[in-house]
């Protein structure tokens, strides 16, 4: 799909979109991990004691590792896109009337006459020639990059938030109703989760909602037989 350069809204709607879609992603993942853990160890035991502290831990335990591997790999993406930025400042201020040739270049390359090309590549310098190079050659807005602490934050939320599910779905019901409850429950969420990031990424959800619910469903029945093979051999 083509884009126009008269639409300085595309870049930051499909950031959004992007976000938002992380954010469905991290409670997908904040869903599958501690529901597997705390269907394992009700596996082992009923008491409500194990269940909630290993839900509790697990929650706790992944919203860090999210918050944590969302901001090294967003610090990283943003020294890089920092250091981007950087050299082109430098060849602005070092070979200006080649930085204009390329970015004519540019422009004529998205359909534009060499004419109009070179005019409206002289304009966007005369107001903000970096802005108009961060744009047009590296795709980046100085003003708006990523920022690693919000992305962190969002990670730690979104899981924390996925984690919650299955552990008030095995916590509410009576003992005996819980497993049954918890697995109807996880299944049903990831399988809004699946559509949501489904549709967020424009594909067909169905696939993306089996996959996921599958996938939740085996994890869940893998960690309930461990569990319960490991509860009869202790006990």
């Amino acid at each position: 799909m083509s884009t126009h350069a008269g639409e300085p809204h595309d870049a930051a709607l499909s950031g959004r979109l992007n976000r938002l879609r992380a954010g469905v992603l991290g409670a997908n993942d904040g869903i599958v991990s501690t529901a597997g853990l705390v269907v394992g160890v009700a596996g082992a035991t009923t008491a409500t004691g194990p269940i909630l502290t290993a839900g509790m831990a697990g929650l706790a335990a992944g919203a860090v590792s999210m918050a944590l591997g969302e901001y090294v790999s967003v610090s990283s993406q943003r020294d890089s896109e920092r250091a981007l930025l950087d050299k082109e400042r430098g060849e602005l201020a070092d070979f200006p009337e080649q930085e204009l040739d390329e970015l004519a270049a540019l422009y004529e390359a998205k359909g534009l006459s060499a004419a109009t090309a070179r005019q409206v590549a002289v304009e966007l310098t005369e107001k903000d020639a970096f802005a108009a190079h961060a744009d047009a050659e590296l795709h980046l807005d100085p003003d708006e990059l990523t920022n690693p602490w919000q992305a962190a934050g969002a990670s730690a939320v979104a899981f924390t938030a996925g984690s919650l599910l299955p552990l008030a779905a095995i916590l509410i019901p009576p003992p005996a109703a819980r497993v049954p409850v918890a697995f109807a429950v996880v299944v049903a969420a990831l399988a809004l989760t699946g559509y949501l990031s489904a549709r967020l990424g424009g594909a067909r959800p169905g696939r993306a909602m089996l996959r996921l619910v599958l996938g939740g469903a085996l994890a869940m029945v893998v960690t309930y037989g461990i569990g319960a093979l490991v509860g009869t051999a202790v006990g």
